[in-house]
């Protein structure tokens, strides 16, 4: 946001000019987000671009809902590009996500901003909450892992992520972050989530089993049903 400084006579002091200057830049707003919205028409997609900067990180996200499963994800944290990589191949979206954050201090920022800055694409690009199916439910495997995902498009934000990780991290994402990815997403898409990996010995697949679970019960809560209206008794989703 620019702010415009009404201009002070010419006998002003030019470092009491200065000065002003840097505190309003100092007292300027911590977070802007710019957010670009499509909603689908016939042939066009669901679809948004946002834009979240922060004095802690910049998350850029183009989501299209209704894509093919492309991806281009950069966030400095390689398992995290590899889970979301996963979320979008099988919810069927299109991904462009990029993230620069202080990974010099740990992932915590970056992780949670991410997940916050994809579920307000989510949000967006999903529009008016009727003619889906709104419920769903997927299960995933992975070899030995097994994990099931319960989604609910509901405008209530709610989320329970029981992954059992052990690991500290997995590759540089820190295994108490997972969960936190899945509430921070939870809370901008405005959709109870319950993920939950049931069994598995190996970090790396149980938390990739709740990523797939994820993706197939999003794709499947946010598909067109044979009507169009609002799912709810009360006639509203919002």
């Amino acid at each position: 946001t620019q702010h415009e400084m009404s201009e002070q006579p010419s006998t002003s002091n030019p470092q009491k000019k200065a000065k002003k200057a840097g505190t309003e830049a100092d007292n300027a707003p911590a977070t802007t987000t710019k957010t670009t919205t499509t909603t689908a028409t016939n042939s066009e997609s669901r679809r948004s671009k946002i834009e979240r900067i922060t004095k802690e990180t910049q998350v850029r996200v183009d989501l299209v809902l209704d894509g093919s499963g492309e991806c281009n994800i950069s966030t400095g944290i390689g398992f995290l590009d590899h889970m979301l990589c996963a979320l979008t191949k099988h919810s069927r979206w299109n991904l462009t996500l990029s993230c620069k954050g202080d990974l010099e201090v740990d992932d915590h920022h970056s992780v949670e901003d991410i997940g916050l800055t994809l579920g307000s694409a989510f949000q967006q690009a999903l529009g008016a909450r009727k003619g889906i199916k709104r419920f769903s439910h997927a299960y995933a495997p992975l070899d030995e892992a097994l994990s099931r995902t319960v989604v609910d498009i509901s405008s209530r934000p709610h989320c329970v992520a029981n992954l059992g990780l052990k690991r500290e991290k997995i590759g540089e994402l820190s295994c108490e972050m997972i969960p936190h990815f899945f509430e921070s997403f939870a809370q901008e898409a405005r959709i109870t989530l319950h993920v939950e990996c049931l069994y598995g010995f190996n970090d790396h697949h149980r938390a990739e089993s709740a990523f797939k679970a994820t993706a197939l019960a999003l794709k499947e809560a946010i598909s067109k049903a044979d009507h169009n209206d609002v799912p709810s008794t009360k006639g509203v989703l919002n």
